[in-house]
């Protein structure tokens, strides 16, 4: 296992997602390129989302999305999928358009944290 090490998140609001705090969370191994998440999100049907990281650049553009494995105090081990300073975005896998912030199919999240490996799909 890799040295732990500490990873900072802090969106300001923007306009792919709301603000969120500096929050501090401890890694327990290195990030990973992420493509895409397995979610049960409120008002939307379990599938497969695609996820990106979404930069301020040129205001507003996808960038890459990471994942690693956390500390959590509940259940020993959660996992963090980060983006980039506006967060990250997800859209339907079945949905192909492109990234678009006026897309009412795609949401953007300061980061996600889910509680299973098994729902993150690598690069």
């Amino acid at each position: 296992m890799a040295s732990v090490t500490s990873i900072y998140v802090e969106v300001e609001e923007n306009e792919n997602c709301e603000y969120m705090p500096l929050q501090v969370f401890e890694a327990r191994d290195k990030l990973v390129l992420v493509k895409q998440v397995w979610l049960l999100e409120p008002g939307r049907k379990q599938e497969i989302f695609d996820v990106t990281g979404w930069s301020s650049d040129n205001g507003g553009i996808p960038c890459s999305a990471m994942y690693a494995p956390v500390s959590d105090s509940g259940q020993a081990e959660a996992y963090i999928i980060i983006g980039g300073d506006w967060g990250v975005r997800m859209r339907p896998s079945t949905n192909r358009q492109d990234w678009d912030l006026d897309n009412p199919c795609q949401w953007g999240e300061p980061f996600l944290w889910l509680a299973e490996k098994e729902d993150i799909i690598l690069c």
